[in-house]
């Protein structure tokens, strides 16, 4: 049958429901246990038999959506799930009332409803309830995906992600390990003694990072706000009005491209600490990431793809040049001079050698030959001026500046600075990003005067980082695209012929 058919023989049994006097969609279900609670604590045969079980006197009622139906003459057996745990309801004619056992040929795969009696185990082992009652809690009017192939296309299990965790137990239990990972997240923070603060997500004046924003209105005030690229400012902001260490876990918006590592929408987390350095962030980085890894995976090897990734402290530390040359197989002395920087620039097809600095180039060959090479944890440091308005220079050489960034499964994770907070060196900065903006770079900063009058009422100094917690998830569940871990990922509009609507 095609689907508008299914929904017809569904409304069928919706009117018999009605005239029975079964209320199809109550307020309140009743239930006693979750699913999963008595999973976890009875699933073991051995240790639970049906004697013992049934010795518990236990009458129990659990709700869930019904995956299957059974029947075997006078009995019926049915699958409950609920938050991806399974159980078993055992229904006898003996056992039940003829009008509810009138009720069992109304039912349908993906409704929801409501089952009492006792806790038992079947002869082949199964966690069941000998049922006694029924209780329809939501009438399914259309079906679920078919039952051995699931949902299959990619499209669709992003586009009807609630279709997506009812079909595939893997997805639903990545969900659950990243809502566990957020948490895990935020409790090693604040054992770290840092608080949690929330900062503007429609900003006047977007900074933080170089991006593309997203562009609104406010009809009231009549002023263009942008929706915010990074919190990053603020937090600082923060610092010089007294925090010690604050940290927030938020939503970032960047008008680019989708990717299986890029959604315009996605969370990082973003922390600072007053009186700290890079070296404070590479410590915090390393325990936070490896004991998130061992409580929430279990782990501190993980699978990622046909790999494996050892999240145990200390992480890898090299210079960007040094990688540059180990995994670009260039000599080293070659990457201390501009004019073969650009060579070796322009013989790997570097777009617009002639226009870019040193620095900047330096950044694209090492995108070019080592980024994706960088499987293990690693940190990379030393990175060209030009690539950081917000850091403080090496001692010694102000050509690079005091950062690292974080890769991980041939990505970047993680970014740390020991943040600038000389204020006329960063207005200078600043000044530097405007003249990109006129040059046509549209992600270049823009001037954030508040921003530097803060500063000039004193910024100590400060450790700072933002790590992303998709790709965290990402590693952490070893799944290859960002979409398979944001529960509802942005998607191209659907062309008519894909919603069956006229063009």
């Amino acid at each position: 049958m095609q689907p508008n058919q299914y929904r017809d023989v569904r409304l069928e049994k919706l009117e018999k429901l009605k005239a029975l006097g079964v209320e199809p969609w109550p307020r309140k279900a009743k239930r006693t246990h979750g699913i999963a609670d008595l999973a976890a604590a009875y699933a073991d045969a051995e240790a639970w038999p049906n004697e013992r079980l049934e010795g518990l006197g236990l009458e129990i009622s659990v709700m869930g959506r019904l995956l299957t139906i059974r029947e075997m003459g006078k009995s019926v057996f049915a699958h409950l799930t609920e938050n991806g745990e399974k159980i078993q309801g055992f229904f006898r004619m003996n056992d039940l009332s003829e009008s509810t056992w009138e009720l069992l040929k109304l039912l349908d795969m993906g409704d929801f409803i409501s089952i009492t009696g006792p806790l038992m185990r079947t002869k082949t082992g199964e966690l069941s309830v000998r049922v006694k009652e029924i209780q329809f809690l939501s009438k399914a009017l259309l079906p679920l995906p078919e039952k051995w192939h699931g949902l299959q296309d990619k499209e669709q299990r992003y586009r009807q992600r609630y279709l997506d965790l009812i079909s595939n137990a893997d997805v639903l239990k990545t969900m659950q390990t990243r809502s566990r990972i957020v948490s895990a997240v935020r409790r090693y923070m604040e054992g770290e003694g840092y608080l949690e603060v929330e900062t503007p997500m429609m900003q006047p004046i977007p900074g933080g990072a170089t991006a593309r924003p997203f562009i609104t209105h406010h009809n009231a005030l009549d002023m263009d706000l942008y929706l915010r690229i990074a919190p990053e400012l603020y937090l600082k902001r923060l610092i010089v009005g007294g925090f010690e260490k604050v940290f927030e876990i938020n939503r970032n918006f960047r008008n680019e491209g989708l990717s299986v590592r890029h959604n315009p929408e996605f969370t990082m987390m973003e922390f600072y600490a007053a009186g700290q350095d890079l070296r404070d962030m590479m410590a915090l980085t390393e325990g936070l990431i490896s004991t998130v890894a061992k409580d929430v995976v279990g782990s501190e090897t993980l699978p990622w793809g046909d790999q494996a990734i050892s999240y145990a402290a200390p992480f890898r530390r090299l210079t960007m040049k040094d990688a540059i040359a180990q995994y670009g197989a260039i000599e080293r002395n070659l990457l201390e001079d501009g004019d073969s920087i650009r060579t070796l620039a322009k013989s790997v097809h570097i777009e617009d050698v002639d226009k870019k600095t040193v620095g900047t180039l330096l950044g694209d060959l090492f995108e070019h030959h080592a980024e994706k090479q960088l499987v293990q944890p690693t940190f990379i440091t030393d990175y060209p001026i030009e690539l950081s308005p917000l850091t403080k220079t090496l001692e010694g050489d102000d050509r690079f500046v005091d950062r690292f960034e974080l890769f991980i499964g041939g990505m970047e994770l993680a970014n740390a600075y020991s943040e600038l907070n000389d204020p006329i060196d960063q207005m200078g900065r600043f000044q530097a990003q405007m003249d990109e903006r006129e040059s046509g770079n549209d992600e270049a900063m823009l001037l954030d005067q508040d921003f530097v009058t803060s500063l000039e009422h004193g910024f100590p100094p400060t450790g700072g980082e933002g790590i992303g917690i998709d790709r965290l998830v990402m590693l952490l569940t070893n799944s290859a695209s960002i979409r398979d871990v944001i529960l509802f990922p942005l998607m191209r509009p659907m062309k008519p012929q894909e919603t069956g609507e006229p063009e």
